[in-house]
């Protein structure tokens, strides 16, 4: 590029941090004369370009800062698979009205039924307009509030928790919780009611949650306000990780019952 003016130009363009038009300025300007654009309407490519680059960046950061475990995305979700889940209701959770009402989601169900599939994917949702999310397990929770509290810092560490419009609590119930880190879950949860959203996964039905805490008291504070304003989606069936060992012969297929996300 020996043309005096192309060269102020793109140093311009990299002080005003419009990367994408400064790395790509020749074939831009080449598109726009093959095109015969007007003044506005190569304006408009221009900066539509700029928006959609930092659009992007700003998602992978924000991706990256939510600790999604993995990315899976809602049109990855093989609903014919789990024929209990509403499909209807997932995609209008999928909208993110409800991060807009701070209401919560509960995704209840046996191991390996799509859980926390459901729930990453919703997280990808949400960051895709523009709603900060978190993501952790329950267990990665309790523990960093239990040292928080030990190390007389909960007040940082709750509000580092209801910071994110969305959290997500993944697999409450997999590892019982003293009646000391229930009382913090659900200080935990009284500062995000209706403040902020959470979904909230679990292998435990709702009745089951008095053991999982170690007191009915606590247990049922906590649904209390989780459930007050939620979706709570109840998945019966299958692993989806049995059902490949399955395809591929690792395992005989079951004859018991599935494991049921209520109680009976």
């Amino acid at each position: 590029m020996d043309n005096p003016q192309l060269l102020r130009i793109q140093e311009n363009l990299k002080k005003l941090k419009l990367s994408r038009t400064s790395q790509k300025l020749e074939s831009i300007l080449q598109e726009a004369g093959k095109s015969d654009l007007s003044y506005s309407d190569f304006l408009d490519h221009l900066l539509e370009a700029e928006v959609g680059l930092k659009y992007e960046k700003n998602i992978a950061l924000n991706t990256t800062l939510a600790k999604l475990p993995f990315i899976k995305t809602l049109e990855s979700f093989d609903f014919s698979f789990q024929p209990s889940i509403e499909a209807k209701v997932v995609r209008e959770l999928a909208s993110c009205v409800f991060i807009e009402r701070a209401e919560n989601v509960v995704f209840l169900g046996p191991p390996g039924t799509g859980k926390t599939h459901l729930s990453v994917a919703l997280g990808l949702k949400a960051i895709q307009k523009r709603y900060r999310t978190l993501f952790t397990s329950a267990a990665a929770l309790m523990a960093a509030l239990n040292k928080a509290y030990s190390e007389n810092r909960l007040e940082d560490k709750l509000r580092y928790f209801c910071g994110p419009k969305l959290l997500i609590i993944d697999e409450i119930g997999y590892v019982p919780v003293d009646v000391h880190g229930a009382h913090l879950l659900f200080q935990l949860i009284s500062r995000r009611y209706e403040r902020g959203s959470i979904i909230l996964t679990s292998n435990r039905g709702i009745g089951q949650w008095g053991e999982v805490f170690g007191d009915t008291i606590i247990a049922t504070a906590i649904l209390d306000r989780l459930l007050h304003h939620s979706t709570v989606v109840n998945i019966k069936g299958e692993s989806y990780r049995l059902k490949e060992k399955q395809r591929a012969g690792l395992l005989k297929r079951s004859t018991g019952e599935t494991l049921s996300a209520t109680d009976e």
